[in-house]
């Protein structure tokens, strides 16, 4: 079942994900040469506990061990967090970020330099938010969900990137996964008719060289499998009558009133 969400309820998720937004905004001063990807997840979960009610959604999650799921290079999502995994430079590291508040859940990804990155990784990075960036444009009512698969096609084509096309984005709401999926692959017209008051995480994920992905032995790990660089970018957003919010970006940081934390 598709939820539809009355204002109030959108509202609801937005102040969430201005906390995700503010944490987004704060983690490049935390991402250098010589940090792990344990210190970040403890700066995420650090951080987003000092907002008022406001706890880490990914935590326990189907028995995820971290707080946030941190990837580095070929690592497409689900990156466990550890002291042993240390960004190095040239690096490229997805930070993939959820958050519930009272009961609402909103979740968004970025994925960032690590000091001085090659021309390609950049590049990748690139087109990655450009595919997030079209894909929020066309979640309008009236629309479909293959329109947003549509847009990161058409953002990527005459590209030489590849669209991981075995994960998806999804509805999100009181839980962290709901219906309906949001694929990154579509064709205009096609699947569930986009409404008011629908709730969506939007999450192109894009690789330098195959799409093809495999899981690591620890279950969670989700890698290309040419080892190819991967970069992910993801949005919450509301459809309103006037269009896509982004609940997970910076205008949703008005709402929110932030402590200071300690750095990673």
């Amino acid at each position: 079942m598709i939820n539809l969400r009355t204002p109030t309820e959108v509202e609801a998720v937005g102040r969430g994900g201005a906390i995700i937004a503010g944490l987004i905004e704060e983690l490049p001063a935390h991402i250098a040469p010589g940090v792990s990807t344990a210190d970040l997840d403890a700066f995420c979960e650090r951080y987003i506990v000092s907002h008022a009610g406001a706890e880490p959604a990914f935590k326990g999650l189907y028995g995820f061990p971290g707080s946030v799921c941190v990837s580095v290079n070929e690592e497409v999502v689900h990156g466990i967090p550890s002291a042993k995994r240390i960004l190095a430079d040239g690096d490229i590291v997805s930070v993939d970020v959820g958050v519930r508040l009272d009961g609402w859940c909103s979740d968004s990804a970025w994925t960032f330099p690590v000091g001085r990155i090659s021309r390609e990784a950049s590049a990748l990075l690139e087109i990655t938010e450009r595919a997030l960036e079209a894909a929020v444009d066309a979640a309008v009512p009236g629309n479909h969900i293959g329109d947003i698969g549509a847009a990161v096609i058409r953002t990527v084509e005459g590209t030489r990137y590849g669209i991981i096309r075995e994960l998806v984005g999804h509805g999100i709401g009181r839980d962290v996964h709901e219906e309906p999926q949001v694929p990154n692959i579509g064709r205009p017209g096609h699947g569930p008719l986009l409404r008011e008051g629908m709730i969506l995480a939007i999450e192109p994920m894009l690789s330098a060289g195959s799409p093809e992905i495999r899981t690591l032995r620890d279950g969670w790990t989700v890698v290309t499998a040419d080892r190819g660089l991967s970069a992910h970018f993801e949005h919450t957003v509301g459809i309103t009558h006037d269009g896509a919010r982004i609940l997970t970006g910076p205008a949703a940081q008005a709402n929110v009133t932030s402590n200071t934390v300690g750095g990673a």
